[in-house]
């Protein structure tokens, strides 16, 4: 069996990161930068840490922010006439998963222009050319969408999010610096963390996975499962270790696959706005119970790397239990809520549960599920 890993040129990684962004664009001869950054990190001068860098050093660059949270189609869709008027020709993506992803679409369209119908990137679309070169700096340690072959888009109109991948679309350059990453109050701090532990636990245990998704995604679980609770204090080691952690799942399930985690949060976020973080957040528990009879002893390995003592005596009840039960301890030691009560309405489950049997995730589920069984997850949590 052929395994084809897809990563990033180059990567910088540690504080101070950002400072090497003047450099890469020297080296790669950028003239203009199309610098794509959300209106809150505008507003608050986290972008303005990498935009003043360019300043210092004469580099040109013109700011794009009609960015939403779970971005649209209409926020790539002025965003690539903006970057045609720009006259820019490399982008700089600051900020979370929405910035990034906002920004691979407008990339991906700019150099494919026959699929300028954004809907037409769902899926895997068989794009022709590279996107526009992207050094992509996270504020979050979650999404690692600066490393990923996939984003993801919202379509207001249908009520829904669809999932796009597409080798072409990463960035050439990451730039993983936790400092950017300092101002994140606790809450999208704690969110985006347990967002990157599904990351690592569905890549983990995906069908699609293999000896170096292994390596990268079990590692993201220790990283994260020592370091977020120290993220949410605000303590600089417990930051170091989510930016770490992050993005090295990134380049795990980035290469192998996710499950019905994400296909059911995609459409918690596609319907009520809910932040993708907290809707993986509370569907996790439920979904690694379901999917345990599928998982072979890779649950004694996840409990090992969360911390719990004394995986290699358990029996598989215990150690799958373990498994399930640290991340719940996690989840709520950072001040995620534990069911969707106060977010779905009774009326809207078939419909959410429809999205998420169609989104690109569910096939790398461990187990073949259900519309029915989709249905049943999200009422057990309401």
């Amino acid at each position: 069996m052929v395994n084809r890993i897809v990563l990033n040129e180059t990567s910088y990684h540690g504080a101070g990161a950002i400072n090497e962004i003047p450099g890469e664009v020297t080296r790669r001869g950028f003239k203009k930068a199309f610098v794509a950054s959300d209106p809150d990190l505008i507003k608050f001068n986290v972008t303005t840490k990498v935009t003043k860098l360019l300043e210092e050093k004469g580099m040109d660059y013109e700011l794009y922010s009609d960015i939403k949270a779970n971005p649209t189609i209409e926020n790539v869709q002025s965003g690539v006439e903006a970057f045609k008027k720009s006259g820019a020709d490399y982008i700089i993506a600051i900020g979370g998963g929405s910035s990034i992803d906002t920004a691979k679409a407008i990339g991906i369209i700019i150099t494919n222009p026959e699929y300028s119908d954004v809907r037409s990137l769902e899926g895997v679309a068989p794009t022709k050319n590279p996107c526009v070169p992207t050094i992509a700096v996270p504020t979050t340690a979650g999404t690692a969408a600066e490393v990923t072959i996939n984003y993801v888009i919202t379509d207001v109109e249908k009520k829904r999010k669809f999932v796009c991948v597409d080798p072409h679309d990463i960035p050439v350059v990451a730039v993983v610096d936790p400092d950017m990453m300092a101002s994140m109050p606790k809450s999208l701090t704690a969110a985006t963390g347990m967002d990157a532990l599904t990351h690592a636990i569905e890549g983990y245990i995906t069908p699609g996975a293999n000896e170096i998704t292994d390596m990268f995604n079990l590692k993201a679980v220790e990283l994260i499962g020592k370091s977020l609770r120290g993220a949410v204090n605000g303590e600089a080691e417990g930051r170091e270790g989510m930016a770490l952690g992050q993005y090295i799942t990134g380049m795990g399930f980035s290469n192998c696959g996710l499950g019905i985690v994400h296909s059911m949060a995609h459409a918690l976020g596609a319907v009520y706005d809910t932040p993708h973080g907290v809707a993986n957040a509370i569907l996790l528990p439920t979904v690694m119970e379901f999917n345990a009879d599928a998982t072979g002893e890779k649950f004694r390995d996840i409990a090992k790397a969360m911390g719990v003592e004394g995986t290699d005596k358990m029996t598989q009840e215990e150690y799958r239990k373990a498994a399930v039960d640290a991340v719940k301890k996690l989840s709520g030691d950072v001040g995620i809520p534990a069911d969707l009560k106060e977010i779905v309405k009774a009326e809207d489950v078939q419909f959410l549960a429809e999205s998420a049997a169609a989104d690109a995730c569910a096939p790398g589920n461990p187990k073949e599920v259900s519309l029915e069984e989709i249905i049943g997850l999200y009422q057990s949590l309401m």
